[in-house]
């Protein structure tokens, strides 16, 4: 009997219509759901690995991109982004001022140099990401091989290095070299990471020979500056004494030119005068005579002249007492 009530049962219009209606809304709602769960967004510095089941299926641009839900799955990457690997410290803070701690760090940044010595080396390796794909799919740990890399091609530098060219002069050369080397395991490993740059952070001697260490520094440089001071004196003294050297020659070849010259002259001038006196002896023997004479005869004191008897004297003493007023 209570079956034969069910069954003359019968459900109203309205409810049927109203079951219809949620079901719609149900439905709609999972649709859209499921389509909005497809959209995704790639930011500008990012790149979207798209795989399905795991396997990878394509790449996507910067922007809103797509994927099919359920069966897709998408993993950002940042490639522009630069990232870094900090080894023998670690930052603990960046506010205004950045804090680092060395805890837990001695047994990566402690190594030894090439004349059996040790160094604390500080380093930090910065980095981006070139290859997506094979960052996600070539190496189980990316990070942590690039982290061994680095460590390992670090000792090896160093160790190929004395301990005064590692924490002197030599520092910007170690970081090329290191830096080249991760670079080359990276490609062999197919990491998919590019290294920017490596940088020596701090290189110390470690805390137990610190201080014999900084003394022998010390001293060295003590040493550099008194061998600067010994060359600026030879740089000012050497050239001045050079320059005062070439002086005095260029003023005895002067000297020389100049001696020589004259004499050319003397000479030439004599011979000039030579040849004038053969062309008229008596002439000339005449001429000098006078101007000899005339040289002569006022340097003389009291003068007489008579002629070639001695029987006439020229009247000249009026002469001498008239040239001796002129002069006075």
């Amino acid at each position: 009997m209570a079956s034969s009530q069910f069954k003359d049962f019968k459900i109203p219009p309205d409810m049927k219509k109203a079951v219809s209606n949620i079901k719609n809304i149900v439905i709609t709602i999972a649709l859209v759901l499921i389509a909005w769960s497809g959209f995704f967004q790639i930011q500008p510095e990012e790149i979207g690995v798209i795989t399905r089941f795991g396997k990878y299926t394509r790449s996507s641009e910067p922007g809103l991109n797509f994927k099919i839900p359920f069966f897709e799955r998408v993993v950002k990457v940042a490639v522009e982004r630069q990232q870094k690997q900090e080894f023998g410290f670690r930052t603990v803070g960046t506010n205004v001022r950045s804090e680092y701690t060395k805890q837990g760090t001695a047994d990566e940044s402690l190594m030894l140099t090439g004349d059996l010595n040790l160094a604390d080396v500080e380093w930090v390796v910065q980095y981006r990401i070139s290859d997506p794909y094979k960052y996600l799919f070539m190496v189980r740990h990316p990070e942590g091989t690039l982290r061994d890399i680095s460590e390992s091609s670090m000792r090896q530098i160093v160790g190929d290095r004395t301990v005064n060219e590692v924490l002197t002069v030599g520092r910007t050369e170690v970081a090329l070299a290191v830096e080249e080397l991760i670079q080359g395991l990276c490609d062999e490993y197919s990491l998919g990471i590019k290294v920017e740059q490596v940088v020596l952070q701090d290189v110390n001697p470690p805390d137990p020979v610190k201080g014999a260490f900084n003394a022998v520094n010390e001293a060295q440089q003590e040493k550099e500056t008194l061998i600067n001071q010994a060359k600026a004196e030879y740089n000012k003294v050497i050239p001045h004494a050079r320059g005062q050297a070439r002086e005095t020659i260029e003023k005895a070849e002067g000297y020389a030119t100049a001696r020589v010259n004259n004499a050319m002259g003397e000479a030439t001038r004599f011979n000039l005068l030579y040849q004038e006196y053969m062309k008229a002896p008596e002439v000339t023997k005449n001429r000098i005579y006078l101007e000899t004479m005339q040289r002569v005869l006022p340097k003389l004191g009291g003068k007489i002249i008579t002629d070639q008897d001695g029987s006439n004297v020229l009247p000249l003493l009026q002469m001498q007492v008239n040239s001796k007023a002129a002069n006075n």
